[in-house]
């Protein structure tokens, strides 16, 4: 069990961008608040780049989170999920 904090930020051990299944767990880290605040749009931007990179179930997840989310809210989401696309 983690003991602590994790800096999400910087704290990337592999590169997620080939990994489905790492960007799902930030998907779940930031829908729980486990480990980090509760972020909605991000949860939603990593759970949309599980579904690119193939994770389906990340769909459901994506969608549960939009139904709690203003427009607004998943815009941003969706332009950060793109800007982490064209940096990585």
């Amino acid at each position: 069990m983690l003991q602590g904090h994790l800096n999400i930020e910087t704290a990337m051990p592999i590169e997620a961008g080939e990994n489905p299944d790492a960007l799902f767990d930030l998907g779940v880290l930031f829908a729980s608040g486990r480990g980090a605040p509760v972020d909605l749009i991000a949860a939603h931007k990593w759970f949309n780049l599980a579904a690119l990179k193939g994770r389906t179930d990340a769909i459901a997840y994506r969608r549960e989170l939009a139904e709690l989310m203003s427009a607004d809210e998943i815009a941003v989401a969706q332009r950060e999920a793109r800007a982490w696309i064209s940096s990585h």
